[in-house]
């Protein structure tokens, strides 16, 4: 790795700084100063800055309770991000592991890591997500079996996958789904004829939302969380 981005990921400061600070010689490596950002940092070094001995971050695992009306992007210039309610460094390197819309909160993973994200958010996982969703209309026994059998969403020429639709009561259920279509919860009810007024996602896999977790607020998966997937 190049010494100016080992830099700026070993601290908070960003690559440009980090040529400043290599420049005034005040890194060096295995004890040798080093003023050019392109040096290879071998592994194992010893990396020095202004007296202290700097270490990697080992790969970020988030768990946030997305709230309303923030989106799922590192950037937009319409509405606040999920990011912006994170107080770390880099969050410029994170990812939402798949996305919740605009009107849905709920159960949010953010990491770094590309290859566990992949393992939660590819097809062939058919990794199960739950949902609460608050009808506008009564739901019925036949909404159970249709969901089960596979829905007709509008524009899409395949049926949906069999999903468990659990009634809770009248006006409100959990939907167990294991794809990722869009809007698909909501597109779903709208294929029975009825409007889903609120959405929240409850679990990913065997991972549910931590009940200590207000809107907005995020905490570090445990190993054994982080194991789940």
């Amino acid at each position: 790795m190049r010494l100016d981005r080992f830099l700026s990921e070993a601290t908070s400061i960003s690559r440009k700084e980090a040529s400043k600070v290599l420049h005034r010689e005040e890194v060096s490596v295995n004890g040798v100063v080093q003023k050019k950002g392109a040096f290879q940092v071998p592994a194992g070094a010893v990396v020095i800055y202004n007296d202290v001995p700097l270490e990697l971050p080992g790969p970020t695992y988030l768990m946030m309770h997305k709230p309303l009306d923030c989106v799922c992007a590192n950037d937009d210039a319409l509405h606040r991000t999920v990011f912006s309610y994170l107080d770390l460094p880099n969050t410029d390197k994170l990812h939402t592991v798949g996305r919740l819309d605009l009107d849905t909160s709920g159960l949010l993973l953010i990491t770094d890591d590309g290859k566990w994200s992949h393992r939660i958010t590819s097809p062939k996982q058919q990794c199960p997500k739950v949902y609460h969703a608050w009808l506008a209309d009564p739901l019925s026994t036949t909404d159970i079996s249709a969901f089960a059998q596979g829905l007709q969403l509008h524009g899409e020429t395949t049926l949906t996958a069999p999903a468990v639709l659990e009634i809770i009561n009248e006006r409100e259920a959990l939907v167990h789904v294991h794809e990722g279509r869009y809007h698909q919860v909501r597109r779903m009810f709208a294929a029975v004829g009825n409007k889903v007024e609120k959405l929240h996602r409850e679990q990913i896999g065997a991972l549910k939302l931590d009940a200590d977790l207000a809107p907005g607020e995020y905490r570090v998966l445990s190993a054994e969380e982080i194991a789940l997937f």
